[in-house]
């Protein structure tokens, strides 16, 4: 059972669906899980795979678009602020808990990708979070740092320089987070798997969406070069944690990133690493996203 929900956040709203298990019993309240979803997708794509596979299987869950992005309000577009993506998770619980038939005492977050990243940084604080899933996590802070040729400080002073730019011809730089075709990713030669993979998801019929428009908004690159999504996770996150990883080893650096996790975090509770998967298989390819999904059932069903 599906609606489609608003999310009030301040000034604007966030747009939202929610994936319910069918038959609901306001008298049996249900737990509940709000989805922190990749960088650049939008809730119809890999939230929703997880979400009805969720709602399937006893447990509520929420997706939504964050702020500045998909239906969602919020200007300037296409902005990727990781404090606010965290903001967006604390939102959804508040509108979650007030909804009839969901036990606010019982709601966990599942972030994938750099959603993971996101989720894990808002369970640091948001203690609301009673579980913390996490399916091919990524710090997106490491990553957009491993990304600087030059090294950070420099990427920092030609982005003051463009932020002056913009300032002066009023005009907001946007750049693609993928080659929008896989011809274009050829030409300059990025053809390694991963990202031939992250193509033929977002960007074909495969898994586009029309309100993903595959563009970020420069100045907020600033932004996730400061950002560490694990930051003080050691000292407060103490919500239980699972974290599931894709086993081929690729160039997102999320098999990596989840095994950080995995050591810092207080109360690890379980790690699988499903064989033969990619990190962008993970995002709709059945055979693996059932497995992660049978297992964060059992995680939620024990946890919340």
């Amino acid at each position: 059972m599906l609606q489609h929900i608003t999310i009030p956040r301040g000034p604007i709203e966030l747009a939202a669906d929610l994936y319910l298990p069918d038959g609901i019993d306001e008298a049996a309240p249900l737990s509940a899980v709000v989805l922190s979803t990749p960088g650049s997708s939008v809730k119809e794509q890999i939230g929703a795979n997880y979400a009805a596979r969720l709602a399937a299987r006893g447990i509520a869950a929420l997706v939504f678009d964050p702020a500045h992005q998909g239906q969602s309000g919020g200007e300037p577009r296409d902005l990727e602020d990781p404090y606010r993506r965290g903001e967006d998770i604390s939102y959804a619980i508040d509108a979650l808990s007030t909804i009839p038939g969901i036990d606010p005492e019982r709601i966990g977050v599942l972030g994938i990708c750099a959603g993971g990243g996101y989720a894990v940084h808002t369970a640091r604080t948001d203690h609301r979070i009673k579980a913390v899933g996490t399916v091919v996590p990524s710090n997106i802070g490491t990553s957009f740092r491993s990304f600087q040729p030059d090294g950070v400080a420099a990427a920092l002073d030609a982005m003051a320089d463009t932020r002056i730019e913009e300032s002066r011809s009023g005009e907001l730089a946007r750049v693609t987070w993928l080659p929008d075709t896989l011809e274009e990713a050829t030409v300059i030669g990025l053809t390694d798997i991963d990202t031939t993979q992250a193509i033929t998801y977002y960007r074909t019929e495969r898994g586009r969406n029309e309100h993903s428009t595959n563009r970020r908004l420069s100045r907020g690159d600033s932004l996730l070069l400061g950002y560490d999504a694990y930051h003080l996770v050691d000292q407060l996150m103490t919500q239980p944690l699972q974290v599931i990883l894709a086993g081929r080893i690729g160039n997102t650096g999320s098999y990596e990133s989840g095994m950080q996790l995995w050591k810092l975090a207080p109360n690890p509770i379980d790690l699988l690493v499903i064989d033969g998967a990619g990190h962008y298989e993970m995002y709709d390819e059945p055979e693996y996203v059932d497995a992660a999904v049978d297992r964060l059932v059992n995680f939620y069903s024990n946890n919340l």
